[in-house]
């Protein structure tokens, strides 16, 4: 049984893949910014609720000293906290706005992985999985083919980048915790309005597969549910 953290896990992907991975035999603690929320969700899951907010230092230190007082590690970190920010015409994004998407997608899973690493080092098979998106791959966004090339999200395509890059990043200077990257495809969420063509269940598969991976699997990469992707 492994030890999973989920931030943003009160609804859409982090829910259903908690869910998912109690279902496997997992023990879930699962974070939100929203107490109230958060406790509802843990409550009809049966996992342990923390709050954090990924934005604020003091919230994640809390959550993490929440954990090392009660479990003393854990064994997956997913970083599945995020925000879309404005769509359509870049000519109107302010600085403002570029900061708050960045503050919670990028600097969020950097806070989170700094406070966490002491108990993902508590670990015998310490794993972090990064929720980015096919929306920050070069490829897909110039593929006329492909759902990612039809939308204009400036700042959250830019995030995910960042965040794709910084788990190879992340994945070299820590070869002691296996790294990676999902890309859950284009899903029915609340971030989306419920516009994807998969289903949450199809949605969580890459980060279920990358959270129960077993010792020896590879770091650094950028899966979504069909494999290994380039980028």
């Amino acid at each position: 049984m492994a030890i999973i953290f989920i931030t943003g896990a009160n609804k859409g992907l982090g829910h259903e893949a908690a869910r998912r991975l109690i279902g496997l035999g997992h023990m879930v603690l699962l974070g939100a910014r929203d107490a109230q929320s958060g406790q509802v969700a843990a409550d009809a899951l049966g996992a342990r609720f923390v709050q954090i907010d990924v934005t604020d230092d003091a919230s994640v230190t809390a959550a993490a000293a929440d954990v090392a007082g009660h479990e003393g590690r854990i064994d997956v970190l997913i970083n599945n906290a995020g925000i879309h920010g404005p769509f359509g015409d870049p000519g109107s994004l302010t600085g403002a706005d570029a900061l708050g998407v960045l503050d919670t997608n990028v600097a969020g899973a950097v806070r989170t992985i700094s406070a966490f690493l002491p108990l993902l080092r508590e670990s015998a098979d310490p794993a972090v999985v990064n929720v980015s998106s096919g929306m920050g791959s070069l490829s897909f966004t110039h593929d006329p083919e492909r759902v990612e090339s039809k939308v204009i999200a400036p700042l959250y395509c830019a995030s995910k980048a960042a965040l794709t890059m910084l788990t190879t990043q992340y994945a070299k200077a820590l070869p002691d915790i296996r790294i990676n990257a999902a890309d859950p495809g284009y899903t029915a969420t609340d971030l989306n309005d419920n516009r994807g063509f998969q289903t949450v269940a199809e949605g969580t598969d890459a980060i279920v597969a990358l959270a129960t991976e077993g010792p020896g699997a590879g770091s650094g990469r950028f899966v979504d549910r069909e494999g290994d992707l380039g980028w």
